[in-house]
């Protein structure tokens, strides 16, 4: 029996996937979480075999459940199930770990074909997505992306740098940075182009 917890904010969708999903012979439902700190509470509690979950979540990510369940060594294994289909996210999944990534819009059963691949060790990725990865790298460090976050979040420098424990002066160069790597004017377009490749 493979026990999944499923995380998703979306209440239509998350109940359907928990009911799919709960019609499979070998896959059990342990629980629903509809934010990333409920599903990380209940990661802890129930240790599942898999968690199931999407990407854009209140509280934390997808992809930080997945770098907290790497970091805390969990033996759960992750599959993503997102609408964004951006090979920024894949990759940045990929490198925390996780060993699936589909698409809602991929027909029902191949959810439940993924979940026995992943639970055997094998990944299950979408097969043009992870053609697509490759062609262009994210050009952002870890932390010019938390800088970039907070100030498409409408943040100032100065409170960003009490957020994160940096000088005024680290947060313009961050900024700086972005905005030079990424070849944009400001701010604004250094976040909302970064957003649409999926490396936020």
């Amino acid at each position: 029996m493979i026990r999944i917890v499923l995380a998703e904010d979306q209440a239509m969708v998350r109940g359907a996937l928990s009911a799919l999903l709960g019609l499979e012979p070998d896959i059990e439902v342990l629980g629903t979480a509809a934010d990333g700190e409920a599903a990380w509470r209940l990661l802890q509690q129930l240790r599942p075999d898999i968690l199931v979950t999407d990407i854009e979540m209140p509280g934390l990510t997808g992809l930080e459940l997945a770098q907290r369940i790497a970091r805390q060594q969990l033996p759960t294994k992750v599959v993503i199930v997102t609408t964004f289909a951006r090979t920024g996210f894949l990759r940045r999944a990929l490198d925390a770990g996780v060993l699936g990534y589909l698409l809602k819009d991929a027909p029902a059963d191949h959810l439940a074909d993924a979940l026995r691949r992943v639970q055997r060790g094998a990944r299950a990725i979408d097969p043009q997505l992870a053609l697509d990865a490759w062609s262009q790298a994210d050009p952002l460090t870890d932390r010019e992306r938390r800088v970039l976050r907070l100030a498409g979040e409408g943040k100032t420098a100065g409170e960003i740098a009490t957020e994160l424990g940096l000088s005024h002066g680290t947060v313009r160069n961050y900024l700086s940075e972005c905005i030079g790597k990424l070849g944009v004017a400001n701010r604004i377009e250094a976040y909302r182009l970064a957003r649409q490749k999926g490396w936020l």
